[in-house]
């Protein structure tokens, strides 16, 4: 060996023992590692978002005609019979002779489905089945078939109650003013002025018949008062006791057309429907002999005081009885003329002259003289 070469120092050799022992501790030691994450969870299923009912709706159009039979039965109501001249009872007659029957009936069927709305069991449970629009759509095509249908919803009765209330109010306003006007057309012949003919009464006529040709139009504060009584954000006041079916025609409309609201049927976009839905043929056809009864009452009336009989009998006490016809079940007309004096087959009568030495009578039975 040389002196230039590098001595280089012996490794101890590691025994078989603790080769065993390193590689036990380097099992532990990786047995010793955190476990690797889980992976994570997926994504929640999204959750179906079920839109809101729509909301307790009617047509503008419906409740313009509301608005209409709601002016009629106040300022006809409120007619006074006081009267103090001829021009006192032609701007009276102007008053009641004001109304065209298809819109008078309809707008009455549209107040009713309005005063419906008030009763707050009928209205939450139609709600219920506004949240399903496939329910929405079955209860709408059965109310349009079947009027009838709405009175089988619970509160129907209690509805129906507030309905008959309201419109027996209002008949009987209209009657008692009749009655009151008729009489007045006995009392106020102790004025002179009563006992002079009417001036153009063929233009009288014609004015009566004009007037009750047109449609009149709505008052919009009422018309929005109304809105936002159907609507449920300002309550009407009623009150009356539940009324158990049979109903008239006129009231089950009432209810149905309250029922299509109260789901959600009755926006705008329903208004041909709904507007179909408020026309009560019997109904109309009272308010259509009213007119003629009118009419002919005033083709032989000559002095003033004949005028205000026409107009209390028949312009607005007969009104009062088609109103009262239409939402009572059964409802009987009763006479509305005191026994003796006129009747209501009168004004088919001329004036006939009367042998001297006894009173003149006119052809509605007023005695004159």
């Amino acid at each position: 060996m040389s002196a230039s070469a590098t001595v280089r120092p012996a490794l101890p050799k590691m025994s078989a023992s603790l080769l065993a022992l390193s590689m036990v501790l380097m099992t532990g030691l990786a047995g010793c590692e955190s476990p690797a994450p889980p992976p994570p969870p997926p994504p929640p299923a999204p959750v179906a978002v079920v839109p809101p009912p729509p909301p307790v709706l009617l047509p503008r159009n419906v409740v313009e005609m509301a608005s209409v039979y709601e002016a009629y039965v106040q300022q006809a109501a409120a007619i006074n019979p006081g009267f103090t001249g001829g021009d006192t009872v032609a701007s009276s007659l102007k008053i009641a002779e004001r109304y065209q029957t298809d819109q008078f009936q309809r707008g009455q069927t549209a107040y009713g489905a309005i005063v419906a709305l008030q009763d707050k069991t009928f209205v939450a449970t139609l709600r219920e089945f506004a949240k399903d629009p496939r329910q929405r759509a079955d209860i709408a095509n059965a109310l349009m078939k079947d009027p009838t249908y709405a009175a089988t919803f619970k509160g129907a009765d209690s509805a129906a109650g507030l309905v008959i209330g309201a419109f027996s109010d209002h008949g009987r306003n209209l009657i008692a003013t009749g009655a009151r006007i008729r009489q007045a057309a006995y009392d106020v012949q102790h004025q002179s002025w009563s006992k002079g003919d009417v001036p153009d009464r063929p233009g009288r006529l014609a004015l009566a018949k004009s007037l009750s040709a047109e449609q009149q139009k709505a008052v919009e504060i009422s018309t929005l008062r109304l809105s936002q009584n159907a609507a449920g954000a300002e309550a009407m006041g009623v009150a009356a006791p539940p009324a158990a079916p049979p109903y008239t025609t006129l009231v089950a409309r009432s209810l149905a057309v309250a029922a299509m609201a109260a789901i959600g049927e009755g926006g705008d976009e329903y208004s041909p429907q709904l507007t179909a839905l408020l026309a009560d043929t019997a109904e109309s056809q009272c308010l259509h002999l009213a007119k003629l009864n009118l009419y002919q009452c005033l083709s032989v009336a000559k002095p003033h005081y004949e005028d205000v009989f026409c107009l209390g009998q028949h312009a607005v006490g007969d009104t009062g009885q088609c109103v009262m016809k239409g939402s009572v079940a059964g409802y009987v007309l009763p006479p509305v003329v005191p026994e003796g004096r006129a009747s209501s087959t009168a004004v088919k009568q001329t004036v006939s002259a009367k042998p001297a030495g006894k009173k003149k009578t006119s052809s509605k039975g007023v005695k004159a003289g």
